[in-house]
């Protein structure tokens, strides 16, 4: 069976700094995987070479078997590649509802009226309910978390792309908004997650990969990745010898 999400030995050099070399990566549908790796290392590029946002040097990118190196990024996000955004910048003067439709209308393409029974079901799913006719701005950043997961899902996306949606939160938090991405994943979202938060990663995802200088270090069970020494030493600073 075809990956859902494919790359193909994918190159990307920014001057002198490489941030993807001859990176492959498969994602199955219904999977979740996690991408851990040093800052810098070069795993938000591989989210932007994803959604199209940056395009590769050399290399392709599949989805769903189609090969869309070349597409742009609103061809991706409405054939069903969905993302959020590592420091969530929302319309801060619209309500929670209104940021919704606009992910819903434009990035799935739908008419706005069409979108509103979805976009409060997501509402729903993410916790916001509550909050859908609150200002966007006057958000906590807890809120402003699950609103940037909410629009992202609102494009009503096959592969949901999540940048780091844990950092700065307290560990109750954490929790809570693992429990919702959890929930997602369960109803048959494929997600790749990149997060610091190891923990995090380890109670949602079934795989995991670790980048350095934009290479693949090492993929695998996550458990059995993490005992890696080489991984260790990379991402926890803990020598190898």
């Amino acid at each position: 069976m075809a990956a859902l999400l494919k790359l193909e030995n994918v190159s990307k050099s920014f001057g002198s700094v490489t941030a993807a070399n001859d990176f492959s990566m498969d994602l199955e549908a219904g999977e979740a995987l996690g991408i851990i790796g040093p800052n810098g290392a070069g795993k938000s590029t591989l989210f932007n070479l994803i959604t199209g946002g940056v395009r590769p040097d050399s290399g392709r990118v599949f989805f769903d078997g189609v090969d869309i190196t070349a597409a742009p990024p609103h061809r991706r996000c409405a054939a069903g590649i969905g993302r959020s955004y590592q420091i969530p910048h929302p319309f801060a003067k619209m309500t929670v509802f209104e940021n919704l439709l606009v992910g819903a209308a434009f990035g799935a393409r739908r008419a706005e009226r069409e979108c509103y029974d979805g976009c409060v079901a997501i509402l729903a799913r993410t916790g916001l309910l509550p909050k859908a006719n609150t200002r966007a701005g006057t958000l906590t950043l807890l809120e402003r978390k699950r609103l940037e997961l909410a629009r992202a899902l609102a494009t009503d996306p096959r592969v949901l792309l999540l940048d780091e949606i844990a950092g700065g939160l307290t560990e109750h938090e954490c929790a809570e908004l693992v429990e919702t991405i959890r929930a997602i994943h369960a109803a048959g979202t494929s997600i790749v997650w990149i997060e610091h938060i190891v923990h995090a990663l380890l109670a949602v995802v079934g795989r995991l990969i670790v980048v350095n200088f934009g290479a693949k270090l090492d993929d695998g069970e996550p458990r059995r990745v993490m005992e890696n020494p080489a991984v260790q030493e990379v991402y926890m600073g803990i020598s190898a010898e």
